[in-house]
């Protein structure tokens, strides 16, 4: 960054909200460490080298730097203490990373906030800071947290964590003061509907539509149906109903979204060429196609039937937050739900016939996610990330309905907030062994 190009950037940071800390181009003092910054490790025999490299840096001035200087048992690196912390208050703590050599960013890299009482000890758990957006060669991470209600300061961390051969940079480096975000409130709705003797998929599909009109009263962001929506209760074969996307069910569904000013989400067959796929399609509130999901996880039932799997776990930015699917089967697998939420969703909804409850249950605590399910042999719920059902419809045509908060922390008393720890300590750089293949 140039002289001017800085003077604009420190210009625009003291214009902004209340700054804690805000540093960025470091300069090494008479003990090879820039002012108010000291190293730390659990044991001399496990430090890192650390090191103020002026050759790179987001700034051209200088970065504080870590090496794993050949030592596999090496964590640790730089800390700033932050005084003058309010308890309660939200900060967002920003920073940016270069690496080279190491083989696993997500866990290797560690930027977190420690957080201290007015004695020194600390309060609290600290909270680690998981999103991460590539920005050229560099690596922007962020995190808007809350400190807890006995701290007084706080200790920036930026570590890099057995990685012999791995070296990070460290820039412009803030923790500010932001508002309080409040709550970010979602209605999800449900629906428990397993039409029987039906004679087309229009008729099943109608006396879904019928169901929603019956139960799910008020504003509602989310409304939820079963998987295959389109064969429940018919004759006919998944080949037989299967149709393109869009097509007929989801002009119906889009009709719904319109009149109703809601997301919705439900399970069809979709056909492509020849291939039939178990799919879920999210329509928006405006009735367009948000995105779709092809069931990643058949049982053997279903491909023995035609059905050829997906290949992705996508998720779907909307105007109240991420959104993951995924359908039946995939609930009896733990990487469907872990995928979504590396990227980033807050609520997985779940068309299902039927599955394993106690499966279901995991998926949501094991990922800290919202969990919505929508089943015919299965409950039709709205759980929340510690596995606790908030609505449950047990009868025939009625809804699940729950207002759910996606601001809300759901922290562990003794680990602190599993959701970003998991995040940052989830192991995936071990490839897993060939199943059945005798080591």
């Amino acid at each position: 960054m140039q002289p001017l190009a800085l003077a604009v950037f420190c210009a625009a940071i003291a214009s902004a909200a209340p700054l804690t800390l805000r540093q960025t181009g470091f300069t090494a003092g008479a003990d090879g460490r820039p002012a108010g910054w000291t190293v730390w490790s659990a044991r001399p025999d496990t430090m890192p080298r650390t090191f103020v490299d002026r050759a790179r840096s987001r700034t051209g001035v200088g970065s504080l730097g870590i090496s794993g200087n050949s030592n596999a048992a090496a964590h640790g690196g730089w800390e700033h203490s932050v005084s003058g912390v309010k308890p309660n208050g939200w900060y967002r703590v920003t920073a940016h990373y270069r690496a080279e050599g190491v083989a696993s960013e997500a866990w290797q890299i560690v930027a977190r906030v420690d957080w201290r009482d007015t004695a020194g000890k600390r309060a609290g758990q600290p909270e680690y800071v998981h999103r991460a957006r590539r920005e050229g060669a560099w690596t922007r991470v962020t995190a808007d947290i809350p400190a807890p209600g006995n701290a007084s300061s706080a200790v920036v961390q930026l570590y890099l964590s057995n990685a012999p051969l791995g070296t990070v940079w460290w820039d412009e480096i803030s923790l500010e003061e932001i508002p309080d975000p409040g709550p970010r409130k979602v209605t999800v709705a449900s629906v428990n509907l397993r039409p029987r003797n039906t004679k087309s998929s229009m008729e099943s599909v109608g006396q879904f539509l019928e169901a929603i009109e019956a139960s799910v009263k008020g504003k509602t962001d989310i409304i939820l149906l079963p998987e295959g929506i389109t064969v429940v209760g018919t004759p006919s074969t998944y080949e037989q109903v299967a149709e393109p996307i869009p097509g007929p069910t989801t002009e119906r569904l889009a009709a719904l979204a319109r009149a109703r000013n809601s997301y919705v989400a439900a399970g069809i067959y979709e056909r492509e060429g020849a291939t039939v796929y178990n799919t879920s399609v999210l329509i928006d509130r405006r009735g367009e196609l948000a995105g779709k999901y092809r069931k990643v996880y058949l049982p053997r039932e279903e491909v023995e039937r035609g059905l050829t799997p997906g290949n992705d776990y996508p998720v779907f930015r909307t105007d109240f937050g991420t959104v993951g699917m995924m359908i039946c089967y995939d609930v009896f697998f733990a990487d469907p739900a872990r995928a979504l939420a590396t990227r980033g969703a807050e609520i997985i909804l779940m068309p299902i016939w039927g599955g394993n409850e106690t499966l279901g249950k995991a998926r949501a605590i094991e990922n800290g996610v919202f969990l919505a399910a929508s089943g015919y042999d299965y409950p039709t719920y709205v759980m929340d990330p510690d596995g606790e059902i908030l609505s449950q419809a047990t009868q025939r045509g009625s809804a699940a309905i729950s207002t759910v908060d996606l601001n809300r922390r759901y922290a562990h008393p003794h680990l602190g907030d599993m959701h970003s720890r998991r995040m940052k300590e989830l192991r995936l750089d071990i490839a897993p062994a060939l199943p059945g293949l005798e080591q």
